[in-house]
């Protein structure tokens, strides 16, 4: 792997603390000038939704997700990459994902935060389940065009 980045990728259950994932990603680096993140919180969809249900295939998720930080680490010169989703049931407001990415200059960082989201968004293999507010029953979300069309313009790239 490129310059010795190992990325760090974790699929839990439990919330995590962005900050100190910051601080586990910096601590003791001089060689970091730009931290760049992204946390998706879980939205109530105007008080429609109870939660989301996020199942995964365990394994399959960590290692598609270690690929394609690998890939950005390649791509960019990063000093680190944190990846961290969370499955299980999520209510409104909670944390779902975090990206965190290192680097001497924010371009990098940025862009391979980017990179890396609009992976998480479109090819991920997560499956959300809505929870209805009103107790009804929810769907299985689909997939958004938007999302696979934000991902296509890191192919051209390649």
């Amino acid at each position: 792997m490129s310059g010795g980045v190992l990325p760090i990728v974790r699929i839990q259950r439990q919330d995590f603390d962005v900050a100190a994932e910051i601080a586990r990603l910096t601590q003791g680096r001089a060689d970091i000038g730009a931290v760049v993140t992204f946390s998706g919180l879980c939205r109530d969809e105007q008080g429609a939704l109870s939660a989301l249900e996020l199942e995964h295939y365990p394994g399959m998720a960590e290692a598609e997700i270690a690929r394609i930080a690998a890939e950005a680490v390649e791509r960019w010169p990063l000093q680190g990459i944190t990846a961290i989703h969370r499955h299980g049931k999520i209510a409104p407001g909670e944390n779902i994902v975090l990206v965190v990415t290192a680097s001497a200059h924010r371009q990098a960082a940025f862009e391979a935060a980017n990179f890396l989201m609009d992976y998480l968004k479109s090819r991920a293999p997560f499956w959300k389940k809505e929870h209805r507010a009103d107790g009804s029953e929810g769907g299985w979300v689909e997939a958004k065009e938007a999302d696979a069309t934000a991902a296509q313009r890191w192919k051209a790239s390649e």
